[in-house]
């Protein structure tokens, strides 16, 4: 299972980025899915969470009502639609897949997930 995550750039304070992660494989519909960050001298944590049917869905509370986490299991893709943007988003995003049933994952702890994608770099300037 390879994931490969896109969309990342540069953005003014307040303005709006979508992420993209592709996940190969025939496979992907049974992975619940999740998207991290880390920042420069931070450790990498929980953003958003999605249920393998895109029916339930967990956030940070530092980007709950600015981030929506989304499915297309026919494109094999999740994205993280990021609006607001603050400086303080500004890191490296990673995705992450999971095979462990929604109901026991633990979705903010990174040891949960069994594939990650190689990261984007979202820049916020204020």
């Amino acid at each position: 299972v390879q994931l490969q995550a896109s969309g990342g750039g540069l953005v003014q304070a307040g303005g709006s980025l979508r992420l993209s992660c592709v996940v190969s494989g025939r496979t992907f519909s049974t992975y619940n899915m999740g998207w991290f960050r880390q920042a420069p001298g931070k450790e990498r944590e929980f953003v958003a969470a999605i249920s393998w049917s895109g029916s339930s869905t967990s956030y940070a509370a530092s980007v709950k009502g600015r981030f929506t986490i989304s499915r297309d299991n026919a494109k094999n893709t999740v994205y993280l639609q990021m609006n607001s943007l603050k400086s303080e988003d500004t890191a490296v995003y990673y995705c992450a897949a999971a095979r462990t049933a929604w109901g026991g994952l633990a979705v903010g702890r990174l040891s949960e997930y069994d594939y990650w994608g190689q990261g984007t770099l979202v820049t916020v300037s204020s």
